[in-house]
């Protein structure tokens, strides 16, 4: 079985972000999309609400599976056996990043395989930090978000539908 970890803070999760999780279910056999819990990193959304919004976002896809680690993601890869890592890419600067992440984390731990899909040109200017900005200036979210996760940006951030 041909297993991808997925991993992100996912604060909140996005449409961009299901939109690789949804591609992703359709090249490998299972999906685990993993929250970073970092105690250092101030959230907007705590992880049990992370977990739930991603779980109701992939209710509906078999092989998804939501899942927490508060260690480095190389040592969460070979706790679960995971061969391959997912990463997202927008845009250069988005590779500039995920590319240094990517040889850190193949420094840490050669055996795992990172693999960079690019975004759907719809979501190339969705980001979490945006959706946040939006919903705290009462703005528009439901393009850059699901449903389930406008709700808790509504609830968050104290505004009405």
């Amino acid at each position: 079985m041909m297993k991808v970890i997925f991993p992100g803070s996912f604060d909140p999760p996005t449409k961009g972000h299901l939109n690789l999780i949804e591609r992703a279910s359709k090249v490998f056999d299972m999906v685990e999309v993993v929250i970073g819990d970092n105690g250092e990193k101030r959230n907007h959304f705590s992880v049990e609400e992370r977990v739930e919004f991603l779980k109701e976002m992939t209710y509906d896809i078999a092989n998804v599976k939501v899942c927490v680690t508060n260690k480095l993601i190389v040592e969460y890869a070979a706790f679960t056996g995971a061969k391959v890592m997912l990463r997202g890419v927008r845009a250069l600067t988005d590779f500039g990043y995920e590319f240094e992440l990517a040889m850190t984390n193949k420094s840490l731990d050669p055996h795992v395989e990172i693999m960079f899909m690019p975004t759907d040109p719809k979501f190339f200017v969705v980001r979490s930090s945006t959706a946040v900005e939006l919903a705290r200036m009462k703005g528009k979210v439901s393009h850059v978000v699901p449903p389930c996760v406008e709700k808790g940006l509504r609830e968050k951030f104290g505004y009405p539908d």
